[in-house]
């Protein structure tokens, strides 16, 4: 969930107000995986392999907090939870994108320049 920094303006700038809300290595990652549609909690688990079903809890929640995913419980047996974009998470989305870009277009050379090595 964001944190308040300031009691009058809480954030310096629009970016610091965006990055507070997709902060960390896992929410832009589940973000881009809503963005082809509703998705049940297993198959957002299985779309980002190394993320620990805790952690995929926790970033949900706070998504969900601060009104970027919606969660849709459907009282069923056995019970079906599922996750979409609000329109304020699509619209987030949408700016995403050109940063998604320009991590394709210069990967190789962050690649090279962290010395890990490249995807396969």
């Amino acid at each position: 969930m964001s944190k308040q920094r300031h009691a009058t303006r809480p954030y310096i700038c629009g970016l610091d107000a965006a990055i507070d809300v997709v902060g960390g290595k896992w929410k832009a990652l589940i973000l881009w995986e809503l963005q082809s549609g509703t998705r049940r909690f297993g198959e957002l688990r299985r779309a980002l392999p190394g993320i620990s079903e805790k952690m995929l809890i926790q970033q949900l929640r706070e998504l969900e907090a601060d009104g970027i995913v919606h969660r849709e419980i459907y009282r069923e047996v056995p019970p079906r939870v599922e996750y979409s974009l609000t329109p304020l998470g699509a619209s987030l989305n949408h700016a995403l994108g050109p940063l998604g870009d320009w991590g394709e277009e210069n990967m190789e050379e962050i690649i090279a320049t962290r010395g890990r090595p490249a995807p396969v």
